[in-house]
């Protein structure tokens, strides 16, 4: 049985907020953060030891708890700060010819976006965004407007498993699996993927991933991990040239000494991955989950009912799971934004996709019917006394 009045408390969110966007930036409950904070006096109460000795053990720790719970080898991971700087380290050092090709889909995020294009510019290579209609029908229709954008100069996939703005949870063992008949790198953007759906890497067999663990495994901000498999380490400069380049005492791997050892930084968030394991396991996080994304398909259609519009997928586990997307008719996206949050103190995020703008609501174990309550109630409001809303 689900204790949620005492999940709840161990969140140290704002309580006058409703709070419906733990997709962006996720939340740390106490115990969790309390581990932060030991290992943050740790690091004050002998610096150099913390940084410069113990460190690598310190992590090492982690790496193999992060490692087991995501099924791959210790030394195949590390931990950077987000995604975004992972995908840089990816794409910076990717040898890319002229009018080579990174295939991709139109709703990937932002930032990775904007990565992409720069480094494809610099090279002369090209990103294609191949368009995904919506709303979504099926997984195979998905998969064949993906696979219409590979040419003969295809070079790599770049994915999210779990989409930003769309919310929307991709097949993404498929495309690897294709991916590789086609002998093609696989690229998988999983930032909402840790803690929030079961993630097994060598059943996956992406080349290379990396997850937030900051999200919906609810470390402390800035920690996320790149995987990469070994037969693909060696190809990766690090984005910070420091102590781990041309090592004095190089490790047994090149990949962790490259981009662990990035001279004097906080890495405590980064140590804090087995207590959240740890949190997860004592407190049933699979039924917890369950229940959140129950919620998320009781409430979808009749959000999308009240908006006017239609949701962008089937409403089931195989594209929907602790978030959804909601089609909203508005040219002021920014402002209705700000108006939910400053009339209603309602934190929910309202998003451009290309043409299209989407509310998307996110729920973990502190929220409940009554939260979304408060928000369909605040949408009807604003329907009638405003014109955020045609």
């Amino acid at each position: 049985m689900i204790d949620h009045a005492n999940l709840k408390s161990q969140f140290l969110l704002n309580p006058d907020i409703t709070y419906l966007n733990f997709g962006s930036f996720g939340a740390c409950p106490k115990p969790i953060y309390e581990d932060y904070q030991k290992w943050q006096r740790l690091l004050e109460w002998e610096p150099c030891r913390y940084i410069a000795v113990d460190g690598v053990n310190y992590l090492k720790t982690s790496r193999e708890a992060l490692a087991s719970f995501i099924n791959c080898d210790a030394d195949d991971v590390v931990y950077v700060t987000n995604p975004t700087y992972a995908i840089n380290i990816i794409a910076k050092s990717l040898k890319l010819n002229e009018g080579d090709e990174i295939l991709t889909t139109n709703i990937e995020y932002g930032a990775m976006d904007r990565t992409w294009n720069y480094y494809c510019r610099e090279n002369n290579a090209k990103y294609i965004r191949q368009p995904i209609s919506l709303p979504i029908t099926s997984k195979e229709e998905l998969l064949a407007q993906f696979w219409s954008g590979y040419t003969s100069r295809t070079k790599a996939i770049f994915i999210s498993q779990i989409t930003s703005s769309t919310a929307l949870r991709l097949p993404v063992k498929e495309i690897c699996d294709r991916a590789k008949e086609l002998g093609l790198l696989t690229i998988v953007d999983g930032a909402h993927v840790p803690g929030h759906i079961p993630l097994d890497l060598n059943e996956l067999k992406a080349d290379i991933y990396t997850g937030a663990c900051h999200k919906w495994l609810m470390t402390p901000k800035g920690c996320s991990f790149l995987y990469v498999k070994k037969e693909y380490q060696d190809l990766f400069d690090p984005v910070i040239i420091s102590w781990g380049y041309e090592s004095a005492a190089p490790s047994r791997s090149r990949f962790l000494d490259y981009h662990q050892m990035q001279g004097t930084r906080d890495f405590s968030a980064f140590l804090t991955v087995p207590k959240a394991i740890e949190f997860r396991t004592e407190n049933n996080w699979d039924e917890v989950a369950a229940g959140c994304r129950q919620l998320v398909r009781d409430n979808y259609k009749r959000f999308c009912d009240l908006l006017g519009s239609s949701p962008i997928c089937p409403i089931n586990d195989q594209f929907l799971v602790q978030m959804c997307s909601i089609p909203v008719n508005t040219d002021q996206p920014e402002k209705l934004h700000s108006y939910l949050f400053d009339q209603y103190k309602i934190e929910v995020p309202v998003m451009r996709q290309e043409n299209h703008v989407f509310l998307r609501y996110s729920i973990q174990v502190f929220n409940d019917q009554n939260d979304l309550d408060i928000l369909y109630n605040a949408l009807q409001e604003i329907q009638l006394k405003t014109d955020l809303l045609k």
